[in-house]
């Protein structure tokens, strides 16, 4: 276990918070006076990211780790990342997505439950509800998911309900747009490996990390042929997840909600966003479409600000500079690491 802190404010677990999102909602969580107790097998996740509370390194399909962290910290509620989440990844391997996604939360709320905590703030995704049929997309619109990563949480979603119905576990589910972004203060930011993220790709490519950026179909039915994602800066998601929190220490019942600006960026303006921002052009080769990627995905976030009293307040710009800094800094440190290994 990594200490990192005093111990101040009430307890929560996250597990996969060493991750992306999950180690800015930490940070935020820290902010708002919890201590957040990170669970991650760091498969995916960097322990560099775990900064306001300890580290427990563990898998969530691990039971008797799961209870031994929780005897430990005893936390009052939990919200839940740790989860395989890469589309294609799950179209090639879809039982890996199953075991891990909702065998392993399965795992987990077992374990919660035998613990006495009732509460838990799930990490889902747009990708719940697959190809659009209505837009602005509402928490009401139709489940249909394109591939086993979005089924997989959709899943999950249905087994919390039946939870609270049979069991009295309250879950809030957050489905998330489109992340991205970075900390403002460049304390942590995006990084997976491999990268697959539009963001993160296109400023490796100004950064000169990578050739040039593909650009999956331009033949979709856009205004622009490429696909429309509404971005949503991770900072901002953060603080939805104090908020979802707060709703069920609060004693609010099982719901979801819908995390989005409600304005869709084609990825082509998305490029055009990059470029503006960093003042340099940079190769974009149009490649076929994958599998499973949805023409269009925005947000309706109209019920979140409404119970929670969240709303966005980045704008594209913010989310473009934020990941531009925290990617130089990234670059800036690999290089700066390399020359200190190099023999004298």
């Amino acid at each position: 276990m990594t200490e990192a802190g005093p111990v101040v404010g009430p307890v929560v677990l996250v597990t996969g918070g060493a991750g992306y999102v999950g180690s800015h909602v930490c940070l935020a969580l820290h902010e708002a006076g919890f201590r957040p107790v990170v669970y991650d097998n760091l498969t995916n996740g960097h322990a560099a990211f775990v900064q306001w509370g300890p580290l427990e390194v563990g898998d969530i399909r691990d039971r008797e780790r799961l209870d031994q962290v929780l005897a430990a910290h005893k936390p009052l509620a939990i919200l839940h990342f740790a989860a395989l989440i890469e589309v294609g990844e799950s179209v090639l391997h879809p039982g890996r997505f199953y075991d891990n996604n909702v065998g392993g939360t399965i795992t987990l709320i077992e374990a919660a439950r035998a613990a006495g905590i009732g509460a838990m703030v799930f990490s889902s995704t747009c990708a719940t509800f697959g190809a659009p049929v209505q837009m602005p997309m509402g928490e009401d619109h139709p489940q249909q998911p394109l591939n086993p990563y979005g089924r997989s949480k959709l899943i999950v979603e249905q087994m919390l309900a039946d939870y609270e119905r049979y069991s009295g576990l309250r879950s809030v589910s957050l489905r998330y747009f489109n992340a991205a972004g970075a900390d403002e203060q460049g304390r942590i930011g995006e990084r997976h490996e491999p990268e697959t993220h539009a963001i993160p790709l296109a400023l490796q490519a100004v950064l000169g990390q990578r050739s040039g950026f593909k650009l999956f179909g331009d033949d979709y039915d856009t205004r622009d042929g490429t696909a429309i994602r509404d971005y949503v800066h991770v900072s901002d998601l953060a603080d939805a997840h104090v908020r979802a929190l707060r709703y069920l220490l609060e004693g609010g019942v099982t719901t979801s909600f819908n995390l989005g600006t409600g304005n869709g960026t084609s990825v082509r303006e998305l490029l055009t966003a990059v470029e503006a921002v960093t003042g340099k052009p940079f190769p974009v080769e149009v490649v076929g479409r994958r599998q499973g990627d949805a023409p269009m995905l925005v947000a309706n976030g109209t019920r979140c600000e409404t119970v929670l009293g969240w709303k966005p307040q980045r704008s594209l710009h913010d989310i473009v500079a934020s990941a531009l800094a925290w990617h130089t800094a990234e670059r800036d440190r690999a290089a700066s690491a390399s020359k200190d290994r190099l023999p004298a």
